[in-house]
């Protein structure tokens, strides 16, 4: 069986250009399942190292990005103190796409319609590599922390904590 061409997203053409390394990961998408811990059993890794990407807002500073795993939730203190703001919110989702020209289930840190301060849970750290959204449904980036944290300018912190 002839191996499937994988289409470069705008994401990886930044990584491309930047000259980072990264590896294309295709997974089936279940459009009514769109949670990091089904991207987590179709790509058969630890929820720990498939990350998720979250736009928030802040009294003060405007859009924000949380990196954050899978089996986690922003921590809206958190995220408020590590970013300078008194408090933050979930973006709407109908903002999502003309906010970072991503839909919910394909919002990538890289590659998003403006530069916004970036936020990684400092857990990604213990990892040689992880995954997040290469901005299309059905397509992560397995990347090593440190290129992803240089590469958006991200700031890590402690900005999650384990869903109940």
């Amino acid at each position: 069986m002839a191996k499937q061409k994988i289409e470069k997203t705008n994401a990886a053409r930044l990584l491309d250009k930047a000259g980072i390394t990264y590896e294309l990961i295709p997974y089936t998408v279940d459009e009514d399942n769109l949670a990091a811990t089904h991207v987590a059993e179709e790509l058969g890794e630890d929820i720990a190292t498939v990350f998720k990407t979250l736009v928030l807002t802040g009294d003060r500073t405007g859009h924000i990005v949380c990196v954050v795993p899978g089996d986690h939730e922003v921590d809206l203190k958190a995220a408020a103190k590590a970013s300078g703001n008194k408090r933050v919110e979930m973006l709407h989702m109908k903002e999502l796409l003309p906010t970072t020209g991503y839909i919910r289930g394909g919002c990538s840190p890289i590659g998003m319609k403006k530069r916004f301060p970036t936020y990684i849970h400092s857990s990604c750290m213990e990892h040689d590599h992880i995954y997040v959204s290469a901005g299309v449904r059905g397509l992560q980036l397995r990347i090593a922390p440190a290129d992803l944290i240089r590469f958006v300018g991200a700031e890590v912190a402690q900005i999650s904590s384990p869903m109940q």
